[in-house]
């Protein structure tokens, strides 16, 4: 299990800058899906938090996001392949540390259901003292492509991110987050 800070900045690009910026880097991108969970009524979303399983090939790991004063605190627990599949089909929460944040929050883990999933082409560089992430992302019939700075210093970082959007000619496009693109997407789909 880990609680971690996380501060990120985002900015959608287009297919074009996506394929760019990729080009620039000599990176393949790695596959990642995201499966999302909330209540029926949808109460971690209305509590600004949000809940995934995410699975890299055959690594798994349960993320709870809570609203942090800056940035959101990330809580996670390892999964094995059992654990993961136990919870996607809704028989047992067996991810100790997040079930404790859950009850925190006052959601029970019985009462989560998967809402659906978002998979990613995910590409990362060191940049600049933080960790710069180029995403394409498909979900619900939609494709889209977005520019992630994650780090640890909120002021040096989003001068960083400015900076290289500067750089590179790329416009500011404010990005929702992926669970929030996901969710917009989900109730249209």
């Amino acid at each position: 299990m880990s609680k971690e800070l996380e501060i990120e900045f985002k900015n959608m690009l287009t297919k074009e800058e996506y394929v760019k910026l990729l080009a620039d880097t000599q990176k393949t991108p790695i596959s990642q899906t995201n499966h999302y969970f909330d209540t029926p009524d949808f109460q971690l979303r209305g509590k600004k938090s949000a809940l995934r399983i995410r699975q890299i090939e055959e690594h798994y790991e349960c993320t709870l996001k809570t609203p942090a004063p800056a940035g959101n605190y990330e809580t996670t627990d390892k999964l094995t392949s059992a654990q993961a599949e136990d919870i996607l089909k809704g028989k047992q929460f067996d991810a100790p540390e997040v079930r404790a944040e859950l009850e925190q929050l006052n959601v029970s883990p019985a009462a989560l259901k998967l809402i659906g999933s978002l998979t990613t082409y995910r590409a990362e560089i060191e940049y600049a003292g933080g960790l710069l992430v180029l995403d394409h992302s498909q979900y619900c019939g939609i494709e889209d492509f977005e520019l992630e700075y994650e780090v640890t210093d909120e002021a040096s970082g989003k001068e960083a991110f400015f900076t290289l959007l500067k750089e590179k000619a790329i416009p500011i496009r404010p990005a929702d987050k992926k669970i929030a693109r996901f969710m917009a997407a989900a109730q249209q789909y």
